[in-house]
């Protein structure tokens, strides 16, 4: 997503500096996350790991991405998709 994002709005071939950084992160966010493999969505995650200046960031990047995703990488966007409704069957049902 990052890497579609940085290519299409900002109109770099490879990531830039700023996107190198943001993916980084989020991969350190994600290795450091206290709740592991039963990870919900950060949107709905109760712990807010991420700077205020990186989350305003990833939300650009998603709000971008995320509509296009079906599109560029339909196997991942269903994954994501098959995720997000086990999570709030989960969350509905307790």
């Amino acid at each position: 997503m990052v890497r579609l994002y940085c290519r299409r709005v900002e109109g770099n071939r490879e990531l830039c500096p700023g996107c190198s950084e943001l993916l980084r992160y989020a991969y350190e966010r994600l290795d450091r996350c206290p709740y592991a493999d039963c990870k919900p969505a950060c949107k709905y995650c109760q712990t807010h790991c991420y700077k205020p200046a990186m989350r305003e960031h990833i939300r650009r990047v998603m709000r971008y991405s995320g509509p296009r995703l079906m599109v560029y990488a339909p196997c991942e966007a269903l994954g994501h998709m098959i995720s997000f409704f086990c999570h709030a069957n989960r969350r509905n049902s307790r």
